[in-house]
């Protein structure tokens, strides 16, 4: 009796510790999705549940063929209940969000998910789903703000920013099961676009522990992708977020703008970080690996005006600004061609410029300047021609076009500018083209003829006077003189002009030495100008130079006239061709030094040497 009775008390011992365990509840699964109307271009969530499944059950999810699965996350949660007196009720609950999107419009059906276990198979009800063509816009619940994909990061001002701020909570997002306390996670504003459209990247760091710095950050390989830096601190800035339930601090550690430059489906590789936790010698080292991105990039619609490129993608404005639009002769006009707005600015080529002939467009210099608003690139791309008129007159610069692709009205547009008018007028040295305009003369046909005098015709008045008859003529002594005095004036002429003109020769040619050497000093001048001084004084230093030496040795001004014209003095003087060729080429790389450039020093010394040469073999 003594044993039996133990045997009863082990009995009731065991009963008492099996009623109070906790109490496990049968197995749940079903799927549902947030709403049963969509259209081809919305994106809807379908929703698997699994609640208290066996650590080795599996899940098959539904593959319809006419809705294609664009990403997918799965999420834990455990749960214990106590009531009254009885048993805690331990419950765990897996979801797993799949993002599809319709491919047809009709009535579809999602075939049913399967959950196999070690003894059983469980399978949910299928969903059907009523598909528009084009959009319908959020679920009914989501109207108020808008619509996006799973994304462990709401902090984008343009992807629909909680309202909450720091206190957001944000679903959906897979927390590695050894990582909870330390994660990396990366992120997409969206994973839908046209190519050339702008992605922004975000890398974050969500963390339950103090961190002390981060030591080393690999970004993804961006393969099909231009790539532009929007943020990066320098310090890490906490933010607090809420991960199913669970309170973290997130710090940014990067932010770009990815501009696709291709179609298809592209991935973005996992992003990798060494951060350090803790504070001074306390400090531990871990290494974190974050989540793989893919998106899918359309091409451009068909359609597209002459001249579009896959870069040309965004909201653009072009502009031409010409100062002056009247000039003289010889004097430079500066033409900027500014591109402006929001898109892949550092991709984008503006129309070149086109001009008449009587107007030479040098290649322009190119500028950028980016200012990012709201994580979005913007800025502007200008670029600055310089045009140098050949001749006198009035021209037009035609009118520019740059064909584009407006990603928010999905459709392509063209900017213009407004044609431009150019006067350019003869210079100080009086030249319009190829030669002088001759001066004009009177026209002495049309002068007054036989005009009276004011007092009119008076009448004749003859009053005789009788003298004694004088001696002949030649008999005065005045006559001989008289008769000779212009013969020897007309020798003293002939004489006096003999001796002007050696005297005149003579000073002609001191003058032209003169010149010439006062051309050589500003060449010495320019000399010291070449290593120390601006790019504009040196050039304009050799340029008079060289105008001085030309106006000595063709005795002839020079200055105002044209390259043409110039070279026609020249010619007339008997100068050689090839000599000719290498004034003009001086002449043409002052200008482009002097308004495009040229500030190297070896480009100075061997323009240096060039109008040195000119000058010592026109002497030889």
């Amino acid at each position: 009796m003594r044993r039996t009775g133990s045997g009863w008390r082990v009995l009731l011992a065991g009963l008492a510790v099996l009623a109070s365990a906790p109490a496990w509840a049968a197995i749940e699964f079903y799927q549902s999705v947030d709403r049963p109307e969509v259209g081809t271009e919305d994106a809807f969530r379908l929703t698997v549940v699994v609640v208290d499944a066996p650590p080795s059950a599996q899940v098959q999810f539904p593959a319809p063929k006419d809705i294609e699965v664009i990403s997918s996350s799965r999420s834990s949660q455990r749960s214990i209940q106590l009531s009254g007196g009885g048993p805690a009720v331990i419950q765990d609950v897996t979801k797993h969000t799949l993002v599809m999107r319709a491919l047809r419009p009709g009535r579809l059906i999602i075939p049913p998910a399967v959950l196999q276990t070690a003894g059983r198979t469980y399978r949910t009800e299928p969903v059907e789903i009523t598909v528009s063509a084009g959009r319908l816009g959020p679920p009914p619940g989501q109207a108020s703000r808008p619509s996006r994909l799973p994304d462990p990061f709401r902090n984008f001002p343009t992807a629909g920013q909680s309202p909450l701020g720091d206190d957001a909570d944000e679903e959906d997002t897979i927390i590695p099961r050894g990582d909870s306390d330390l994660f990396l996670r990366a992120s997409l504003d969206r994973d839908d676009v046209y190519v050339g459209e702008q992605v922004t990247l975000s890398l974050y760091i969500y963390s339950r522990v103090d961190l002390s710095s981060v030591d080393a950050v690999t970004m993804p390989k961006l393969e099909g992708f231009w790539s532009e830096e929007v943020e990066s601190p320098t310090q890490l800035s906490g933010e607090r977020r809420t991960v199913n339930g669970i309170p973290y601090r997130a710090y940014l550690l990067r932010r770009r703008a990815l501009f696709p430059v291709k179609p298809g489906s592209l991935t973005i590789t996992a992003a990798e970080a060494d951060i350090t936790t803790g504070f001074l010698f306390a400090g531990h080292r871990v290494h974190r690996v974050s989540n793989p991105l893919k998106v899918r990039v359309k091409p451009l619609p068909p359609g597209a005006p002459p001249g579009m490129a896959n870069a040309h993608v965004g909201d653009w404005q072009l502009t031409m600004d010409v100062s002056p639009t009247s000039v003289e002769l010889g004097q430079p006009i500066t033409v900027r061609v500014t591109l402006e707005g929001s898109g892949n600015v550092k991709n984008v080529t503006p129309p070149k410029l086109t001009a008449p002939s009587a107007l030479k467009v040098y290649d322009p210099s190119t500028s950028d300047r980016l200012s990012p608003v709201r994580n979005r690139i913007q800025g502007q791309r200008v670029q600055e021609y310089l045009v140098m008129p050949q001749r006198t007159g009035t021209f037009t610069l035609p009118p520019l076009e740059f064909p584009y692709f407006d990603p928010g009205r999905r459709a392509y547009d063209v900017a213009r500018t407004d044609p431009v008018t150019v006067t350019v007028e003869a210079g100080s040295g009086g030249a319009t083209s190829l030669g002088n305009t001759p001066t004009p003369v009177a026209d002495a046909a049309n002068a007054p003829k036989n005009v009276l005098t004011v007092g009119g015709l008076r009448p004749p008045r003859h009053q005789a006077r009788f003298v004694a008859p004088a001696a002949p003529l030649w008999e005065r002594a005045f006559f001989l003189p008289t008769v000779l005095a212009p013969v020897g004036l007309l020798l003293g002429v002939a004489l006096l002009g003999q001796v002007r003109g050696k005297l005149f020769s003579q000073t002609e040619v001191g003058r032209t030495h003169q010149q010439a050497k006062a051309a050589r000093k500003r060449l010495e001048a320019a000399e010291k100008l070449r290593g120390q001084g601006s790019a504009s004084a040196f050039y304009a230093e050799v340029e008079k130079a060289l105008m001085g030496f030309l106006e000595a040795r063709l005795r002839t001004p020079v200055v105002g006239l044209t390259r043409e014209a110039l070279g026609e003095k020249m010619a007339q003087a008997g100068v050689a061709p090839t000599h000719r060729s290498r004034v003009l080429y001086v002449l043409e790389a002052c200008d482009v030094g002097r308004f495009g450039g040229g500030a190297e020093p070896s480009e100075r010394n061997r323009i240096l040497d060039a109008a040195e040469a000119v000058m010592e073999k026109w002497e030889k």
